[in-house]
């Protein structure tokens, strides 16, 4: 199991646990000292698992070493976050001239969008448990470099399975980044308030790189959809530049090696899975099906196992205890099902059924990124009055509605009938990029923001994958696209129902 009470090996002055209950007082990123602050513990988690353990003089900290910069922190690791998300959406208005270019069926289109997906989902838990032993600032810039570099590769791909190859490591790259990020900024804003405001300001970017990948891509598609790839190439690596100089390092050592016998179960069993519901659309009781969901099921269990012997586990399953963990990855793995999976699809199917181009489908989109973006940037002003919890259920009630009015939109050849439903979904989607990524570091001790970060993306991707290649399997099932629409847009709602009703459940306990 994973120890939880180790003290976050930093430059930045520790906190301590003053006698009797006392308050507790820190030093700020800038070295004056900070006023007495009480922020709540951790629900479920024991006064140990917060409390930092005394630490022996340590000789005085290098320039390099010093304490951490705010706002570089968080303009690099926002920056980084956007770039990462940007090569995850760019497929989803470039997708007909992808798969035309490459030759691609109509069922192997999945892999094209699940690629990115997969990666994030198989390796985020392994990059969290790495960031938090070996060093945040060492997995986020080499993530970034590994983005740029695979990134422009997925440019030279001249067949299916070598541009789902370069997807899948863009998403291995894209996981450093994500998981090591909040692991960044729980270090570089120790206060509640600061890190309120902070992963606020994240959370935005999430949606922001949502929003700004599809423009790219589509004002670069009339040209050559390669080229979009080739920018964004260039812009990771310019990130990983800065940040050579802008980061300062931080982590929380447990000692043991990394968990690659949990990784790569844990990876097996993805793919297995993405495969199955890939090959369920042309039929779910074939025996290919039956055999990949089998082995699904035996490599979780194996993976199970392997996180209870090991000594440095990729996740704390002990932490599946805890009533905010549970919420906050319940709210990914929902996301990922019901609201990234339809509309990662959507847009490729309005290019095949209503005839718009990819500029004017991306330009449609940003009505529901763009929201997304600006709701997740004011929402931390409900802090105080809505608690995380009924912030994510809000957020996928929100969602519910919104696309169940797009109901008969496609049939009807209508596009201005779905904009009602992209306003509201781009509000409620804005409310869940917030609360999730605020929620997810605050379900564990702050020495393992990064785990807990990743632990919860692992879920929203692993959502992704699933609702992404059921979505393609409802739409393209018999009755034709319009009426599979249709069916894919209930599922979705009623997933997202499920989802508010979950988060609901899960009360916080103290």
């Amino acid at each position: 199991m994973t120890r939880l009470d180790r003290t976050d090996i930093s430059t930045q002055p520790t906190h301590a646990t003053a006698p009797s209950g006392g308050a507790v007082t820190s030093a700020s990123p800038t070295g004056s000292p900070r006023a007495p602050s009480s922020a709540p513990q951790v629900s479920g988690v024991s006064p140990t698992a917060t409390a930092a353990s005394p630490v022996s003089p340590a000789s005085p900290a290098s320039p390099a070493e010093s304490a951490p910069r705010a706002t570089p922190t968080l303009a690099l690791t926002s920056a980084a976050t956007a770039v990462a998300l940007m090569t995850y959406t760019a497929p989803m208005v470039t997708l007909p001239d992808t798969a035309a270019a490459l030759h691609t069926s109509v069922s192997a289109q999945a892999w094209l969008l699940n690629g990115t997906p997969l990666g994030l989902a198989a390796l985020l838990l392994v990059a969290g448990s790495l960031a938090d032993d070996y060093g945040r600032r060492r997995i986020f810039l080499a993530g970034t470099v590994a983005l740029g570099l695979t990134t422009a590769l997925g440019a030279l791909a001249g067949s299916t399975w070598l541009f789902t190859l370069t997807r899948i490591a863009q998403g291995a790259a894209s996981a450093a980044i994500l998981a090591s990020s909040l692991g960044l900024i729980v270090h570089a804003f120790p206060t509640p308030r600061g890190r309120l405001r902070a992963t606020g300001v994240w959370g935005a970017f999430v949606s922001g790189g949502i929003a700004a990948g599809p423009l790219l891509a589509g004002a670069i598609a009339g040209w050559n959809w390669r080229m979009a790839y080739a920018v964004l190439g260039v812009a990771a690596l310019v990130v990983a530049l800065l940040g050579t100089r802008a980061l300062t390092e931080s982590r929380a050592p447990r000692g043991g090696r990394p968990d690659l016998a949990g990784a790569l179960t844990f990876g097996l069993a993805l793919v297995s899975l993405v495969a199955a519901l890939t090959l369920g659309r042309d039929g779910w009781l074939r025996a290919p099906v039956g055999l990949l969901l089998a082995a699904f099921l035996v490599l979780m269990a194996v993976f199970v196992a392997v996180e209870r012997r090991t000594r440095t586990p990729m996740i704390d399953l002990g932490l599946l205890r805890h009533s905010r963990f549970l919420a906050s990855s319940a709210g990914g793995l929902f996301m990922g099902l019901a609201v990234i999976g339809l509309f990662s699809f959507l847009p490729a199917l309005l290019q095949r059924t209503l005839g718009l181009s990819a500029m004017d489908t991306a330009w449609l989109f940003l009505l529901w990124s763009g929201l997304s973006f600006t709701v997740a940037l004011q929402a931390r002003r409900l802090a105080g009055r809505v608690s995380h919890r009924h912030q994510l259920a809000l957020g996928f009630a929100l969602h519910a509605v919104g696309v169940l009015t797009m109901l008969g939109a496609i049939g009807a050849g209508s596009w201005p009938r779905l904009l009602p439903g992209f306003v509201i979904s781009g509000v409620g989607s804005g409310l869940l990029n917030a609360a999730l990524p605020l929620l997810a570091v605050e379900s564990v001790p702050a020495t393992r923001a990064a785990m807990g970060s990743g632990a919860q993306q692992t879920f929203r991707y692993i959502g992704s994958c699933a609702g992404v290649a059921l979505t393609i399997a409802l739409v393209t099932s018999t009755g034709g696209p319009a009426h599979g629409s249709d069916i894919a847009i209930i599922v979705s709602a009623v997933l997202a129902t499920l989802a508010a009703a979950s988060v609901l459940v899960l009360r916080d306990r103290t």
